[in-house]
């Protein structure tokens, strides 16, 4: 039988997502085999991500009020890339085919769920009063994922964009480089860059 801090520490893999009970034990001996220095790393890597906060424009992770995208002036700001989560993100700036703006819905409407807990009025408010000229609707490309688009897609056609602004808001969905049920967290750079290049308008 293992030590008692040894099976706390199983416990703790064991309740993170897609890891098993055995994968935890393997994880668990393998920090155990580290030097001290990388175990003392790591510890304090976990615990910085209590200083970690949800960005308070667009709900990606910061470490301060706002994150990195809604800090750089650089940045495209007259468009929005909305994704379902923020490793969404992290796979989209990989292709560096895309620079502007983007907004975390925090999920997906599911059957049963109107998505009250999603940021759908916040994605609303921002291209009301960010001037937003496009919004790419870069959900994954699942039964849930194409629902909510389209639900999206309703809803941003109801806005009243600025009357000064002739422009007409272009919506768009990602190419469908991307197959049926697939997850942007794990699609390669080469198919997403394919996707945002080939991004189609809903009409």
């Amino acid at each position: 039988m293992f030590p008692k801090s040894f099976q706390k520490l199983i416990k703790n893999f064991s309740s993170l997502p897609s890891v098993g009970p055995k994968m935890a034990e393997r994880l668990v001996l393998f920090l155990f085999k580290q030097d001290p220095e990388k175990l003392a790393e790591f510890a304090e890597n976990i615990l910085e991500i209590k200083n970690l906060k949800i960005c308070s424009r667009c709900f990606n992770i910061a470490e301060g009020e706002l994150c990195e995208f809604c800090k750089d002036p650089k940045r495209d700001q007259h468009s929005i890339c909305v994704v379902e989560e923020p490793l969404d993100i992290i796979s989209l700036e990989r292709t560096r085919s895309y620079a502007g703006l983007y907004h975390v819905l925090g999920g997906v409407i599911q059957v049963g769920n109107a998505g009250e807990e999603l940021k759908i009025n916040e994605l609303l408010t921002r291209v009301e009063n960010e001037k937003i000229t496009e919004v790419i609707l870069a959900t994954n490309p699942t039964t849930e994922g194409d629902a909510t688009a389209l639900y999206l897609k309703r809803k941003l056609q109801t806005l009243t964009i600025d009357s000064n602004n002739p422009t007409k808001l272009k919506i768009t969905r990602l190419g469908r480089g991307l197959s049926t049920g697939a997850d942007l967290e794990y699609a390669d750079e080469i198919t997403l860059s394919s996707a945002l290049t080939n991004r189609t308008e809903l009409l």
